[in-house]
This record gives structure tokens, sequence and C-alpha cells, in this order.
């Protein structure tokens, strides 16, 4: 039964849904909200607001530093109600109360980061070879912003094309997934309580004709943001097409974690875990695949099986629980389908397999060895918690089959060895190389992938130049005529 309505937020308002859809509990796969379906005429009106606001209004008149003030305010909120937002991101989409607490609450930070950077990315004086001009670059806002982001980690992926977008001085639409926008609508409370001017700030949901389609082909935006998968990605360069605007992607991966023999095996193991288990697996840095030095295989393996078999599958509001269900039905279907086929063609189930009993899409931890590799649990992005196994003998043959996908978004290499970690960091092909760690993120560093895992990278100093164009300004300084106007100076 469904016990609240969700609302579009445009303009500086939230409006009542000409349209809705039932948004349903993972937990439980029972419905328990209903979801605004935003139509072409809603994105519409979402971008003319955020093209009126860049162009006239409040928002365009601030200076960088009243802008970067708004942002630390709107991070300080989101902070203060990161347990709000926390259980409704848990209700609508089955990730843990505890992670989703940390992780939002930690959000705040990078829209302060960003509200301090927001009057210091500056432009340029350039010594230009002509005695009589002076030139310098600016950096302006690019323009319309339209942001789409998945349902996992949505506070945190639009954290890092809100923050740099607004401190460039943007405007913004922001899609939030279809599946389990709860939190973003939520949070559109906060930027309305932060004092953004109408129409900076627009949020909304709807499915993809309607709503994605119309959105990032529109002819007034000017930038596009993504994060997701890269069948969705591929629809959203043919519709940039149209509007020729500036595209980056954050796409999936298909991680390798490198475990060497002279590692600290029982902290590689938690890592391990960290980045397979930790979310049900549904994180574009997901460690997927486990690399292990055919020595400690077995050892490791054996290691592993008693952590993942003692995790604490459960009702995802409790604090207690360690793994709580995939977040669509679907999800799961994909995921029975590859891991039977896998197995079917020659892997080995080490642990898992299998469906926890009770309503709700869980399923159990579950560890493959992949044997020769040449398995779709090896190749496809799954997006949960599957791990498949692989062994090497040599440090050249670790790197061979790290390498040895089109994705390239993370990875990590657990050694001893500091000669061996930097060898492996160098020629790895990923956006992120973590040693001895796994899943650490600041809004200091940038993110982002090599290959199909995307374009760009979000994150960081540089972010919001990307969110900028930059303008040459000609000024002639001499007194003096110009001479023959047939030349080019």
């Amino acid at each position: 039964m469904t016990d609240a309505l969700f609302r579009n937020f445009i303009d500086g308002r939230f409006d009542e849904p000409s349209a809705t859809f039932d948004s349903i509990d993972p937990s439980t796969g029972a419905p328990w909200a209903r979801m605004p379906a935003a139509s072409e005429a809603d994105v519409d009106r979402a971008v003319e607001a955020a093209h009126r606001a860049l162009r006239s209004g409040p928002w365009t008149a601030m200076t960088a530093t009243a802008r970067g003030k708004l942002l630390v305010k709107l991070g300080d909120l989101v902070a203060a109600d990161a347990g709000r937002l926390a259980e409704l991101e848990t209700r609508d989409t089955g990730k843990i109360i505890r992670e989703t607490r940390a992780q939002i609450a930690y959000v705040g930070d990078y829209y302060r980061y960003y509200g301090g950077l927001a009057d210091k990315h500056e432009g340029a004086h350039v010594p230009i070879d002509k005695a009589d001009l002076d030139v310098t670059i600016r950096r302006e806002p690019i323009g319309v912003v339209a942001a789409v982001v998945p349902w996992n980690s949505q506070l945190f992926l639009s954290a890092v094309k809100l923050g740099p977008a607004l401190a460039a001085g943007c405007t913004v639409v922001l899609k939030a997934s279809e599946d389990g926008p709860a939190p973003l609508l939520a949070f559109a409370e906060l930027v309305q309580q932060a004092g953004f001017p109408e129409g900076t700030v627009n949020i909304l949901t709807g499915f993809g004709q309607d709503c994605g389609c119309r959105l990032t082909s529109h002819p007034l935006v000017s930038r596009v943001a993504f994060t997701g998968g890269p069948s969705t990605a591929r629809a959203i360069v043919r519709n940039t097409a149209e509007n020729l605007a500036y595209t980056t992607l954050e796409l999936g991966g298909k991680s390798p974690v490198v475990v060497f023999a002279d590692a600290d095996l029982d902290s590689a193991a938690n890592a391990v875990v960290a980045g397979i288990f930790a979310a049900t697996g549904q994180s574009c840095v997901a460690g997927s695949r486990l690399l292990v030095e055919g020595s400690v295989k077995d050892e490791f393996l054996a290691r592993l099986k008693l952590k993942a078999e003692a995790i604490r599958i459960g009702d995802p509001q409790d604090p207690a629980t360690e793994m709580g269900p995939l977040a669509t039905q679907r999800q799961r279907d994909w995921i029975e389908k590859i891991v039977a086929e896998s197995l079917a063609k020659g892997g080995t189930l080490i642990t898992g397999g299998t469906r926890p009993g009770g309503p709700g899409f869980y399923y159990a931890p579950t560890i493959i060895d992949a044997g020769d590799g040449n398995l779709a649990c090896v190749r496809e992005e799954l997006f949960g918690p599957v791990l498949s196994v692989l062994a090497f003998d040599s440090e050249a043959q670790a790197l061979a089959l790290a390498n040895d996908t089109p994705f390239g978004l993370a990875s990590g290499v657990f050694t001893s060895n500091l000669g061996k970690a930097h060898r492996m960091a160098r020629d790895i092909h990923a956006g992120v190389v973590w040693v001895n760690t796994y899943r650490a993120v600041s809004p200091l560093v940038p993110f982002g992938g090599y290959g199909h895992s995307g374009l760009g990278r979000e994150g960081g100093l540089d972010a919001i130049r990307d969110y900028t164009r930059s303008k040459s300004v000609w000024i002639k300084t001499s007194d003096e005529p110009i001479p023959d106007p047939f030349v080019m100076r």
C-alpha cells in the first residue's frame, strides 16, 4: 500500500504531478510511495526555468562568493538532515541504513568543498605577442546543465555534479532515476531552504522516453553530466547530437582486485568483502574480479568463504544488517541468469548462488572460481554481490588479467612490495587505483574511468572548469589608428 506522494521541483516550486508511478520497497517487493512521472512538457518547463535563471534574475547577478555561501549552507543542511534522507534512500533502494547515513553525512563535505572553490577558480592574463593589445581569459558558466544520476549513491553522485556546476555559475536540471528517486526529490526541500533562487536547481524524475530523452536533447541544454550504464550512455550521446551539449559519462566497471602472496591476507580479505559485498555489490567500483596469486589462492578463498557466509543479510533499516536486497527484481533476474550460465560453462561455486527465503529482492553473497576466465561472470558487469576468481603466477600475468576488460574504472592492488605496488599502479588501465585499501573517496580527488567506463572526471579542483567556457577578451591599448584593415593582426 502506498502511503506517500512525492513531487517534482521545478522553478522553485513543488508541482502536483499529472502522472505518477509506484515506487517499490526492495526489502518487501511491495509499493510504498507514488512518484511523479515527468512529461516532456514538465522537462521543458524545468529547462526553461533554468535558462531564465541563468540569463536574468538574482542567480546571474550573484558574485561567486555569494554562490559559494549558498553551497556551504546546502552542505550544512544535507549533513543535518542525513538521517531522514538516509531512511528514505534505504526504503526506496534497499541500501543498508548504516551506509546511507554515513555516506549522506559525508556528502555535505562535497557541497562545502565546492562552496569554498566558487570564488577561487580564476581566469588568466595572456602575455600576448602584440605590444598594443591586452588579452585576458575569462571563465564563464557553460550554461544549463542536465544532470542524470542512477539510484545507487544518488546523493553523492548528484553532489559531484551540482557542486561544481553551481560553483561555476551554471543552472541545473537534475533527473533522478525512476528506480528509487525519493531521496533526491526530498533533497529538493533543502535546495529551497538554502535559498537558491527560483530555477537555479530543478529536480524531477520520470522515464527515459518522456523525460530523459527530452532533457538530454533539449536545445537549451549546454552540458550533460551522466552516471549510469553503457547502453543508456550511448542513447544520451545520440541525443546530444541534437544540441551538441558537452557531455561527460561516468559508467560501469568490471574492476580487478589483485592480491599478491606477500600481501596482508586478512586485510586484503576485508577489502575484497568491502569491494564486492558492501552495498550488495551495487556500486560502479565494485571489485568484482578477484585476481589472486596461485600459491595463496586456496588459503585466501577459504578466508573469503567464511567471511561471505558470515555476512548478516536482513532488513536494510536495521543498523545491524550488513547486506540488504538488490534494488530491483529486474537486477536479480539478470544476476541469476549470468550465474547459471557461468556455472553451466565450467565455473565452480564456492558459496552463495541462492535467494535467501522470504520477500524482497535478496541474493546471497556469491563467489565463483572462474577457472580460465572464459565465463560471462568475468566479462559482464552484474551490479550485484558476485565475485569471480582468477589465479595468476607472475606479476606480468596479473597485469594482463587486470587489463583484460573493455572497462577501466577502478582497481585494487594488495602487496607489501613497494616497487610492485608502484609498477601495478602505473600500468593498470583504470582511472582509480587503490593500493592496500578499497572503496575510498574524497571531494578533493578526481574520479572517472578509461574505455567503456566513461569519459571525463568528477570531483577535485578541476571539475569546475568542465562547467565553464573560456572567453578571450582583447583590448587595444594604443591610441594609434588601426593599420591596414586588409591584413589580419
